[in-house]
């Protein structure tokens, strides 16, 4: 009997024990994936498919507007302008999106969360 508790505590602790190892996320498949409209690009990754690194270009990693306000979110008080993969393809497989959010005086943004993600502030204008 006392060895059964003891092969049972020692399988319970081995189980807890490594389970942080699976706690991480996987590396990416590959540096950068710019995401391409082509049918004859063979790489699938991140839901798009891939241009060929070598076909890279600065103009896959730049995006030019986020120096005007976005559209207006009808009754929350302020205008998101949203940059992602489908307009600034290099981000595909980065995890990133970049977003500008012009407030109404005395207005905050709503509580929302980023699994996997973290979020960055900058106050360009205005105070917390």
């Amino acid at each position: 009997m006392r060895m059964w508790w003891f092969i049972t505590t020692l399988a319970i602790t081995a189980f807890f024990c490594n389970s942080p190892v699976y706690a991480y996320d996987n590396n990416p498949l590959q540096d950068i994936c710019v995401a391409v409209n082509d049918s004859h690009a063979s790489v699938f990754v991140n839901g798009k498919i891939c241009k060929d690194p070598k076909l890279a270009t600065a103009n896959d990693f730049y995006f030019s507007g986020l120096n005007v306000s976005g559209n207006e979110v009808p009754g929350l008080g302020f205008a998101l302008k949203t940059v992602d993969v489908n307009n600034m393809p290099g981000l595909n497989t980065l995890g990133i999106t970049l977003v500008r959010a012009d407030l109404e005086p005395q207005r905050i943004g709503p509580f929302h969360m980023h699994p996997r993600a973290t979020e960055m502030i900058t106050i360009l204008e205005g105070t917390t």
